[in-house]
């Protein structure tokens, strides 16, 4: 006799879908941060005094704070992946919105440092860790973008709904794994980029 599942209760071929397609594409993409990261570092090692010269031609503070602020918004986005898997509209709606704000702090900073660095007359022209520093933190800031859009919408989604539902909790989650993602990969940029070179 075939067993029946109780009405309403979540089976694993409901649950499991986004979890191998995010987690797989999260593994890919870290793999091939984790190649240009070896490739940097090995190119480090056959001249360090010129790449730590040109390193220290970064700002730490702005690296630090760039940190600290993909360190918070991440933080206020899993707060709403909790507030949805309890079923608190407003709280999940409040808390991507703060997620969201704070994040943007990053663009803005980070679009302030290309400027100084350009202004300067620094571009990825200018020697091989410069080069590997656009490379690099540009990348980054593409799946930075991605992942603010990714937010926008999962807010502009929680707005347009009067309950959370099992769709819009996987979508939250989803988002938010992507958005610690590139939170992580920028916790593994400053040390490399910044803190090496200050470090002497």
């Amino acid at each position: 006799m075939p067993v029946t599942e109780a009405p309403g209760e979540a089976t694993d071929e409901d649950s499991a879908p986004w979890f191998p397609s995010i987690w797989t594409f999260i593994a890919l993409d870290c793999a091939t941060f984790g190649v240009l990261f070896g490739v940097f570092m090995s190119e480090r090692l056959h001249d360090p005094a010129a790449y730590d010269a040109s390193a220290s031609l970064l700002d730490v503070r702005l690296g630090l704070a760039n940190t600290l602020i993909l360190i918070t918004s991440s933080y206020l986005v899993a707060l709403s992946a909790a507030a949805a898997r309890r079923d608190d509209l407003p709280a999940l709606r409040r808390l991507l919105l703060g997620g969201i704000v704070v994040g943007a702090g990053f663009a803005v900073l980070k679009l302030t440092e290309y400027a100084m660095k350009i202004a300067a007359g620094i571009t990825p022209q200018t020697d091989a860790f410069f080069g590997y520093y656009f490379a690099l933190t540009g990348v980054h800031f593409l799946h930075y973008g991605a992942g603010m859009l990714v937010l926008l919408v999962l807010l502009r989604r929680a707005q347009r709904v009067a309950a959370v539902d099992e769709g819009l909790t996987r979508a939250v989650m989803s988002g938010g794994i992507f958005w610690h993602m590139v939170d992580l990969l920028w916790v593994f940029l400053f040390p490399m980029l910044y803190l090496l070179g200050a470090v002497r």
